[in-house]
């Protein structure tokens, strides 16, 4: 009976536990840059992990690694943005994406 409570408690905080470490990705852009921060859910930079920028049709436009601070920066004229950015971060064990539209370049650049 003890061993049964004990393992249902374990499977009900299990997926609590597996949540608790979720990368969180964020990217904003200036006319000049799109900035990328990767943190987990706790509040601690991601300090290490690979940035992939690809465009809007999913060609792969370049490769980065994150900094220490947990954060990449991608200039503008480096890539191919005119059908937008997906830019995915991958820890090695956690990963997540942010979707950058041409709209949101547009406004940053007054067009």
């Amino acid at each position: 009976m003890i061993r049964a409570v004990g393992l249902t408690a374990l499977l009900a905080v299990a997926p609590v536990a597996a949540a608790a470490h979720q990368l969180v990705v964020f990217a904003s852009v200036d006319c000049q840059a799109v900035t990328v921060e990767a943190k987990f859910s706790n509040g601690k930079p991601a300090q290490q992990g690979e940035v992939r920028v690809l465009d809007g049709e999913n060609a792969l436009q370049t490769t980065l690694q994150l900094s220490s601070d947990g954060t990449a920066l991608v200039p503008l004229a480096s890539v191919d943005y005119a059908t937008g950015l997906v830019i995915e971060v991958d820890t090695g064990g956690h990963d997540n994406y942010w979707i950058v539209t041409p709209e949101d370049i547009a406004r940053k650049c007054g067009r």
